[in-house]
């Protein structure tokens, strides 16, 4: 039987541990017929370990997206393994320790910023160093988590998720042109490395237990890789600029 990304080549980048929403969207894009390659940073061996638990094997390639040098290379390293792209999936976000659990107020500005560049900036950065590889079009796809609230130890991360989604949107505005799509998934807490990174994260996760009218599992990421997966695929040609809740309906509540 074919797969919804039969044929299809895809970059996947945020695979860090079998937990980790990127891992998932790679391992059900095998499935459904896609050829992988993923990067990583900083410990490409690391990411190497965990892709041979992938259905087949993949390639990985080192990429720091606030590293220029590793962008201007990232389309000929990728073009000798696949040829070309129909689709990128950006799964990065970073922001200093001084930046969460409570140190809203007190975060230099050194440490917002490496957490905008990171986080945010770099989607337009991987969009862009990928672009010549999807001559034919194709979708770009990110994670983010709901920007339009303040939650609880998230701080400067959250600033740094709306950054993302407006970055989004005008990637979806300019590139449209280019038969690109631009979507983002907005997943509930899930026990990955970026949750580790985040004091307090405990006290944001509880809200889904209270709240989310569907069970939220936060040891299962496999459905928001299954969303990244239907939008990487032909099943929406015609959406762009969209984000997509996978969060057990949590963002539709008033409480």
């Amino acid at each position: 039987m074919s797969g919804i990304l039969d044929g299809k080549r895809i970059l996947i980048t945020g695979v860090l541990m079998e937990s980790s929403i990127a891992f998932h969207a790679a391992k059900v894009a095998q499935e459904q017929g896609a050829e992988v390659i993923l990067t990583a940073f900083p410990r490409p061996t690391l990411t190497e370990r965990i892709a041979r638990k992938l259905p087949k094997p993949a390639k990985v390639i080192e990429l720091d997206v606030t590293n220029q040098e590793h962008l201007d290379r990232l389309a000929d390293l990728v073009r000798v393994e696949l040829g070309s792209l129909d689709g990128v999936v950006h799964s990065i976000g970073f922001a200093p320790q001084d930046a969460l659990g409570g140190n809203f107020l007190n975060t230099p500005f050194e440490s917002v910023a490496t957490a905008m560049h990171v986080s945010a900036f770099s989607l337009k950065s991987l969009a862009m160093a990928c672009k010549p590889l999807m001559s034919e079009g194709g979708s770009i796809v990110g994670l983010t988590f709901d920007a339009q609230y303040a939650w609880p130890q998230y701080d400067w991360m959250g600033p740094a998720k709306a950054a993302l989604e407006a970055t989004s949107r005008y990637l979806a505005r300019d590139l449209g042109k280019d038969g690109l799509r631009c979507n983002l998934i907005s997943a509930g807490p899930l026990r990955s490395m970026a949750a580790k990174s985040i004091p307090g994260f405990e006290e944001l996760a509880d809200v889904w237990n209270t709240r989310a009218p569907l069970a939220w599992d936060m040891n299962d990421p496999e459905p928001a890789g299954r969303s990244i997966v239907a939008l990487l695929s032909d099943f929406f040609p015609r959406t762009t600029g969209e984000i997509i809740h996978v969060d057990s309906g949590v963002h539709m509540m008033g409480a």
